[in-house]
This record gives structure tokens, C-alpha cells and sequence, in this order.
């Protein structure tokens, strides 16, 4: 290890921190933007600087491995190995062209009417939910059925498998967490096994009967030298667009939501915009991702020696970009602390930065901007249930939402 400048202690798995890690941050900033961390036995970046330096350095990689060797996890491992997170160039070059390549096909665009039905479809049953007055839970009710549903009509999941989805998605990111009970580990190796064998037979049902969606055009799909996703690539591929893409967009929207009762002159700035048909839906997205981060933290590893900031990340060590408090850094952002629906300079983390910036932000974006816009014009009167919304947050620091938004739609 290089000679560390100054020691983190941050407590990833703290109630304090998980409730409200940002001052956390903030202070940790001010002593130094990159810190040796001696809980994980890695570096953390705090600053913006720092941490886009990390996530663009072509000298810090992906670079998987299992966490515990001595236990087999077979399935957890196979969609790893095989995931273009999960490696470098010249492997993640071929995989992210030939995944690119296929969602340029249309699907994104091809999906924007769709999403917005399935949003009104969900404001529908809310409304019907919560037309006597009582309260109805905003995530089991909009945030976490509509990414699914949208992930699951991209890849053509037929309607009645669609429910087996959400569940082994959560049982497979806890494993992204510092601290795993063993429980958790067996959960997610029997997911990852199920969701595996599921897209299996998907997958040999598209190769006899190709459809119009994004399992038939990855089957399809060929590099300029004629090569083509192996079976193992194109079911890794499926599972890291369900488990990334509808995770972090149910967590930017109860995150969002939530920022929004703690900051309700700027709901209603939302809602006066969209009225009066000047909406700042899209601006309100990228600041409500800014403001409280779906992901908090990027691990990379040196493949040789790497200046970050004031430190040097030795080979073989490991940093992370903690990309929560890089979206608040006063050095970057005016007013940090200050949720700001209108901001115009918002060059945030969370979608990453280099080639592993998300492949799927412009779904994610679609997605999000039709949630809020749904939410704005359907229900202009949303406020919370209660007063008090402490309690609410998911016991994980790395994939940061909340377990339930009880609200009242009018």
C-alpha cells in the first residue's frame, strides 16, 4: 500500500450514514479528496475531480473477482465474468459495440409511447388506490413496477413472467453491499441461477422465432469481424440491463420524490412549469440523480501505478469513486446542498463518466423524465402520508432508495 495522507473512517453500513451520508462527505472532502479507507482496504475518492479521474483513468480497471473463492457461487460468478462492467479492452470494447449497436436499432425511441401508457396505466390504479383519501405506497405502486415492466417489454419477457423479475433483481445487487450475511449470498446464487436458466430458454426460443426486441436483436447482432455475443455474454448482458437499469431508476424516483416533500417550493416549481407548458422535467431529472445519487459508489482497480489527486493508486490496489459525494462538491456545483430543479450546470457522476458511462441512460432517461411527468400532471397535489419520513431508506449504502413512499395524491 502507498503511504495514505489521510485515513477515511467513514461507516459504510452506519445508520447515521446510510440515513443521510452527505455531511459525511462533506467533511471527508475537507480534509482531503482521496483517503485510504481501512475497513475495505481500498482508496476512496471524494472529490468530483478525483472521482471522474477514476471512472475515465484507462489505468484502473474492472477487474472481478470472487469475494469469498472458498464458497462456489457458480451463477453469481458466470453473470460477472461475462459483463461488460466487469472488463476491460479489449473484451468490453467488443461487448459494449455489439450492445450498443442493437439498442441504436430503435428500441429506445420505440419504447418512449409505451412507457408513457404504462405510467398512466400505473397513475390509473394509484388513483383508484387512493380515491377515498388513504395513503398508497408510490414505490410498490409506480417507481418499481414501471422500470420492470419497460426492461421486461425491451427484452420480450412475457407478461406473466414479468413478476419473477423484481425479486431475483434485489437478491442479486445486496451482494454489491460491504457487508453480506451468508443468507444473503445463498439467496443471490439461487437467483442468479434462476434468472440464468430463465433467459436460457428465452434465449432458444428467440433463436427459432426471432421477435421484434432486444433478445432477438442481440441474437442477431454481429461485430465488423462477424462476431456475435456468446450465449453466456448475451445472458450476462440480460441480466445487467434489468438489475442496473430498473434498480437505479425505482431509486431516483423514491430518492427524487422523497427530495422533493423536503423541498416542496421546488415541487411546486415543477408542477407551475409543466402547466404553463414550459417544463422543467428534464433539468428536474438530472438534478434530482445529482442531488441524492441511485449509486454510490464505483470500485475500480489499478492495473499499474495511478496518480489520483494527491495519491498514487499502487497496481493491484483498489479505489472507488464515490460518485454521491463527487455530485456535491462545492468545487463543481453551486450550492451543493441545495436541491435546484432548474440547474442549468450539472455535470454529474451518476451515470458515470468513460466507457463504462451507462449504456442504458437514454432508457434511463425516458423512464425518469416520463415518471415525473406523469406524477406532476396526474397528481400536482402529492405530498407525504406523514410527517415523518425517517425510517423509510433501504439498509444499503452502495445501491442508495427507499423501501416505501407512503403519499396521499391529493
Amino acid at each position: 500500500m502507498s503511504s495514505p495522507t489521510v485515513i477515511s473512517r467513514l461507516a459504510f453500513s452506519s445508520a447515521e450514514v446510510i440515513e443521510d451520508p452527505y455531511p459525511h462527505f462533506a467533511a471527508a472532502r475537507a480534509r482531503a479528496g482521496v483517503q485510504w479507507h481501512e475497513q475495505t482496504g481500498m482508496w476512496l475518492a471524494f472529490g468530483h475531480a478525483q472521482a471522474n479521474a477514476v471512472l475515465r483513468s484507462r489505468s484502473l480497471g474492472r477487474i472481478w473477482t470472487p469475494r469469498w473463492p472458498e464458497q462456489p457461487m457458480p451463477g453469481f460468478e458466470l453473470i460477472h465474468r461475462h459483463s461488460m462492467l466487469e472488463n476491460e479492452p479489449p473484451t468490453h470494447t467488443r461487448l459494449r459495440r455489439l450492445v450498443a449497436a442493437a439498442f441504436a436499432r430503435g428500441h429506445v425511441e420505440r419504447l418512449r409511447p409505451r412507457v408513457a401508457a404504462l405510467a398512466d396505466g400505473l397513475a390509473d390504479r394509484l388513483a383508484q388506490a387512493g380515491r377515498d383519501g388513504s395513503a398508497v405506497d408510490l414505490i410498490a405502486g409506480f417507481a418499481e413496477p414501471l422500470p420492470v415492466e419497460v426492461i421486461a417489454e425491451l427484452l420480450g419477457v412475457p407478461e406473466p413472467d414479468r413478476q419473477l423479475l423484481r425479486p431475483w433483481s434485489n437478491a442479486i445487487v445486496k451482494m454489491y453491499e460491504y457487508q453480506v450475511s451468508p443468507a444473503q449470498r445463498e439467496a443471490a446464487e439461487a437467483a442468479a441461477s434462476d434468472f440464468t436458466a430463465y433467459l436460457r430458454e428465452l434465449v432458444r426460443q428467440r433463436r427459432r422465432r426471432p421477435a421484434a426486441d432486444l433478445i432477438s436483436s442481440l441474437i442477431a447482432e454481429t461485430d465488423a469481424a462477424g462476431g456475435r455475443l456468446s450465449e453466456d455474454e448475451l445472458v450476462t448482458t440480460c441480466t445487467l440491463l434489468l438489475n442496473a437499469g430498473h434498480e437505479a431508476s425505482v431509486n431516483v424516483v423514491g430518492n427524487g420524490v422523497l427530495a422533493l416533500f423536503g423541498n416542496p417550493d421546488q415541487w411546486q416549481r415543477l408542477v407551475a412549469a409543466e402547466t404553463a407548458g414550459a417544463s422543467l422535467v428534464g433539468r428536474g431529472v438530472e438534478e434530482l440523480i445529482r442531488f441524492d445519487s441511485p449509486l454510490q459508489l464505483f470500485e475500480r482497480t489499478a492495473v499499474s501505478d495511478t496518480p489520483i489527486g494527491e495519491v498514487t493508486v499502487r497496481a493491484g490496489e483498489k479505489i472507488a469513486a464515490l460518485l454521491g459525494s463527487a455530485n456535491r462538491d462545492p468545487a463543481v456545483f453551486d450550492q451543493p446542498d441545495r436541491l435546484d430543479v432548474g440547474r442549468v450546470d450539472n455535470p454529474h457522476l451518476g451515470f458515470g463518466a468513460g466507457i463504462h458511462f451507462c449504456v442504458g441512460a437514454p432508457l434511463a432517461r425516458v423512464e425518469l423524465q416520463t415518471s415525473l411527468r406523469t406524477l406532476l400532471r396526474r397528481f400536482p397535489g402529492l405530498r407525504p402520508a406523514t410527517g415523518d419520513l425517517g425510517g423509510l431508506r433501504r439498509e444499503e449504502f452502495v445501491i442508495r432508495g427507499v423501501t416505501s413512499l407512503p403519499v396521499l395524491l391529493a
